[in-house]
């Protein structure tokens, strides 16, 4: 008698859960990014959030806590309850490289996060001074390597997507060019256009459209294919490097344990957002492709992404302690 009672006891506890998970979302769902306002994260957030309220039927609400890399917006997010109404928006640097950049870092993505889904990827355009002598990357290569060490690029700074391309590019290509970094790509661009650094690694609208006005020179992107801002550069693969595809991400993550049922809804509707022609259309033109990815697929993405970034810092030397 007393199993079955466990049983039936059981069953109802299974039941209720079922039917609170089949509701959700009751309350409006809170996005965290750690970064300010007005950044790439932040216009992809709002891009996203208009349809994707329509989408859950509950009010998006973006909040932002700066600070360490995006670490402190992370860790408010990790420590936040299991149940989907507390979500992050992550960039490549927040995902995969701040764990090999921060020998502290309060959060392991991999540890303390479940994958929601991808939904962009943002490939960069490597460009070069305008003053270079150099039409194409398979130029600039054999002009790099007849004078190691006197090629200058510039980054946004120690340890970011703009500072470990080109390091990857170097190791990829067997040259050496020099570090220098900034606080920021404004600065970094203004150098580079004023002959400074020879050198830089960028998203694509901002260097689309420096390239367009001709202040800089854009002679190849880092994606598997040509992109729709510069159609005419050529793939860093194109240009002779083989295998080189390195290009930074977006995606949602939600706490570690949030309920399946609850991270297969949300997944759900930012497939059905990224299908707009709309949305789509506003992300090319803000750099980034959509790339929708679900979440096992999110997750062996990111334990894949992981050690190649890290890989990526190790070999730069770059800390950020």
């Amino acid at each position: 008698m007393n199993i079955a009672r466990k049983a039936i006891a059981a069953a109802m506890c299974i039941a209720a859960s079922a039917a609170a998970f089949a509701a959700y979302p009751e309350k409006p769902i809170k996005i965290i990014i750690g970064f300010p306002a007005g950044g790439p994260l932040d216009q992809h957030a709002r891009l996203l959030a208009d349809k994707l309220q329509a989408a859950l039927g509950q009010p998006i609400i973006i909040d932002y806590k700066p600070g360490a890399g995006g670490s402190v917006g992370a860790e408010a997010v990790a420590r936040s309850p299991a149940d989907g109404y507390t979500l992050m928006l992550a960039n490549t640097g927040v995902a995969v490289i701040n764990g090999a950049l921060y020998s502290k870092l309060p959060y392991d993505t991999l540890r303390d996060f479940t994958p929601i889904a991808r939904t962009a990827m943002q490939p960069l355009a490597l460009l070069v001074t305008p003053s270079l002598p150099v039409a194409n990357l398979h130029q600039f290569i054999d002009y790099a390597r007849a004078r190691p060490g006197q090629i200058n690029y510039g980054s946004a700074g120690n340890g970011g997507i703009s500072h470990l391309v080109p390091e990857m590019f170097k190791n990829a290509t067997g040259i050496y060019m020099v570090h220098i970094p900034y606080r920021g790509s404004a600065p970094a661009f203004t150098d580079l256009m004023g002959g400074q650094v020879q050198f830089m690694a960028e998203s694509i609208p901002q260097a689309a459209s420096y390239h367009k006005q001709g202040k800089v020179r854009a002679i190849a992107v880092t994606s598997a294919k040509r992109n729709p801002a510069l159609p005419d550069v050529p793939t860093v693969i194109e240009s002779g490097v083989k295998g080189f595809e390195v290009v930074g991400f977006y995606g949602f993550l939600a706490p570690a344990g949030t309920p399946r049922d609850v991270v297969a809804k949300l997944s759900d509707a930012l497939r059905q957002v990224l299908t707009s022609p709309e949305v789509r259309d506003r992300m090319v033109s803000q750099g980034a492709d959509p790339a929708f990815m679900g979440s096992e697929e999110f997750a062996k993405f990111l334990a894949t992404e992981t050690p190649r970034w890290e890989k990526a810092v190790k070999a730069s030397g770059a800390r950020m302690d």
